[in-house]
């Protein structure tokens, strides 16, 4: 493609040379470059693209996208813009001939919740018959199969190619969670987003933000467009102060969805939740349909409402809807039952929040027939201001909390737990300090008892386990079911039913 049909709609400050040039393709890593291709050097949290100029000359890149003015003796065309970022979005999207255009976009962005949502809408909309793709903080699920996920939301480029994908696979819909990341840094920019959702707003990512306005701030550029129209429709968690806040700045046609009884408010009568699920009726202002999901807890409860009147507002089916809804079995990392026989449940969870530590701990207080034992500990290199927080959190709604270490990264890992300690001795709670996360597991399970619920917090689907100086893999389920084993459960036995009663 010509170089200036790539850089069509790309707001530019000057150029270095003239004339018609090729571009065979794009990236922003000067490893990928290839001859002919494009390199935006993009600045990130830790490396800045402006440094790898040279390396992507070396190995053909034939133009330059920066925010820098013109090098002198750079061997490439050299285009500065004013947005490095925007520029690659839409560069990218011309590239690749605007597969969003074909494709019908929702983006789910909030605190806590996207994920599920994420997977309900999907599962949703495949038992509505079309086909659909996911990216999420799990896996994204492209026209060449499921990957894991580099980044909750990737970057444009990207985005762009595995949107290409599925356009040319036939795809319809594109399900998709957007953090607060991906707004800030433009990954979605351009997009046209046919409908938006927010879940709630709780303390995370103020390492990155500094306040809980910037970050919300960042979550609101969704519902108000990057480079492009609003959504046509957004959808608003009205039992979270900043969804209502929200409300009043969207246009277009709203959705609102709680569990408060309102006549215009889509929600959830008579709910019962269990260790084996979730029933409720949906209620919408066009009808009502019974909902059964294996999906377990009010955290759940918020994500089944979100994906429903999201599909509701879409115009989609009351049956498809509660097809959809019952379908979905389990979501890695999240309320995932770990079961080998054991008089005691075990749950894994990707809480890492104050509020997602206390809609977990509150069902869990709510399904325990016995005590609520608690492992967790917190990420290094992240937000320190929530850690006793949620020790406080855990202190007051658990009987043991056991902290053990959680991707310390370059913190050492006993300061970051005597950061939670503050917050769990301010609550009064009972807590031992297991360093190795491995042990901690068989200490919860050496004390557990018939009844007992024992939760497995912060790691969710995560398979590493990040220290200072080195990565090794882990698994929270294969972790628990080798501790299990070493006290003798054994059995492969399933889970309880799934029939709730």
């Amino acid at each position: 493609m010509e170089l200036s049909k790539v850089l069509t709609g790309v707001k530019t400050l000057q150029k270095s040379r003239s004339g018609s040039l090729e571009i065979s393709g794009i990236a922003y890593d000067s490893r990928q470059v290839k001859q002919g291709w494009l390199f935006a050097a993009i600045k990130g949290e830790k490396l800045d693209g402006n440094q790898f100029v040279s390396q992507a000359v070396e190995r053909g890149a034939s133009a330059v996208l920066s925010e820098q003015p013109p090098r002198r003796g750079v061997a490439a065309t050299w285009i500065q813009v004013s947005s490095v970022r925007q520029a690659l979005a839409q560069a990218a999207a011309n590239f690749y001939g605007h597969p969003a255009r074909q494709l019908k976009l929702i983006g789910i962005t909030g605190t806590n919740g996207k994920t599920t949502t994420t997977f309900l809408l999907e599962s949703i909309l495949r038992a509505a018959g079309f086909r659909v793709g996911l990216f999420g903080t799990v896996e994204y699920h492209t026209a060449a199969g499921t990957v894991p996920a580099a980044q909750t939301t990737p970057e444009s480029l990207d985005l762009q190619q595995y949107l290409a994908g599925w356009r040319d696979a036939g795809a319809e819909w594109m399900v998709m969670e957007v953090s607060s990341h991906g707004l800030a840094f433009d990954r979605v920019y351009g997009l046209p987003f046919a409908a938006a959702v927010f879940t709630n707003l709780a303390r995370d990512h103020l390492d990155f933000h500094q306040t809980m306005d910037n970050y919300f701030q960042a979550k609101q550029q969704l519902f108000l467009g990057q480079g492009t129209a609003p959504p046509a429709l957004s959808v608003l968690n009205t039992d979270d102060p900043r969804g209502r806040q929200l409300a009043q700045a969207c246009r277009g046609e709203k959705v609102l969805y709680g569990l408060a009884e309102d006549a215009e408010t889509v929600t959830a009568l008579d709910p019962k939740i269990s260790l084996a699920g979730t029933q409720f009726t949906l209620r919408t202002p066009g009808g009502r349909v019974a909902v059964r999901s294996q999906l377990v807890g009010k955290a759940n409860l918020h994500n089944l409402l979100a994906a429903g009147a999201t599909a509701y507002g879409l115009g989609l089916p009351l049956e498809a809807i509660a097809a959809g809804l019952e379908t979905l079995q389990r979501v890695p990392g999240r309320f995932e039952r770990v079961h080998a026989g054991q008089p005691f449940a075990v749950v894994v969870d990707f809480a890492h929040t104050d509020l997602a530590f206390t809609h977990l701990l509150t069902t869990a207080r709510e399904l325990a027939r016995g005590r609520v034992i608690i492992v967790f500990g917190s990420g290094g290199d992240r937000d320190r201001t929530k850690r006793p927080v949620m020790g406080e959190i855990a202190g007051r709604l658990s009987d043991t909390v056991i902290l053990t270490t959680d991707n310390p990264r370059s913190e050492d890992p006993v300061g970051i737990i005597n950061d939670i300690v503050v917050g769990v001795q301010k609550a009064g709670g009972r807590y031992e300090i297991v360093l190795d996360r491995k042990s901690a597991f068989e200490r919860a399970f050496a004390i557990a008892r018939e009844g007992d619920i024992v939760l497995l917090v912060g790691k969710g689907h995560q398979d590493t386990q990040v220290y200072a100086d080195r990565v090794e893999p882990w698994s929270e389920i294969e972790a628990a079911q080798r501790a299990l084993a070493h006290r003798g459960y054994v059995r492969a036995e399933a889970a309880p039913s799934n029939a709730v009663s």
